[in-house]
């Protein structure tokens, strides 16, 4: 389970604003309970919106336990940005604009509601297997859903 599913579990951490600096130690946290919970897990469920319930769970514990201090090297676990086959400087400042607008974006959201959207509208699950992971009525996630896509339809419409 671990190798399939380290980087779906890093680059779901790292949308719910774990530090790059921290990912390491926060996977390994996430692994440590789905190692506790596996016998919990209902094998006729997909797995990938159970373990990211698992990390926005051990992400929200250290959001609240994180000391924020300045890193003065940056992201060190950025894209990198370069220019691909076929594009310009044009279509790459673009495509890091529209980066850095959506990661804004979606740091705007709270936490409940930044699951709920990046489970649904970036990692394509189901909204009823998205409640069953976070453990909330199914017309509470629909809610979310709904008010996350419209912050964040509200705030990129804004950035343009």
């Amino acid at each position: 389970m671990y190798r399939e599913n380290i980087d779906y579990v890093w680059r779901s951490l790292r949308r719910l604003s774990v530090q790059t600096r921290d990912l390491e130690d926060v996977a390994h946290d996430v692994f440590v309970v789905v190692h506790r919970r596996l016998g919990d897990f209902d094998a006729s469920r997909r797995v990938r919106p159970w373990l990211f319930g698992i990390a926005h769970r051990v992400a929200s514990d250290y959001r609240r336990a994180a000391v924020r201090r300045v890193d003065p090297q940056g992201d060190m676990n950025e894209p990198q940005w370069g220019l691909k086959d076929g594009a310009t400087p044009e279509s790459e400042t673009m495509r890091r604009e529209t980066f850095d607008a959506v990661r804004a974006a979606l740091e705007q959201l709270d936490e409940d509601s930044r699951a709920v959207f990046i489970l649904v509208d970036l990692d394509g699950e189901p909204v009823t297997d998205v409640a069953a992971s976070l453990e909330i009525p199914l017309n509470t996630a629909y809610s979310r859903l709904r008010r996350a896509r419209q912050t964040i339809t509200n705030l990129l419409v804004s950035h343009d």
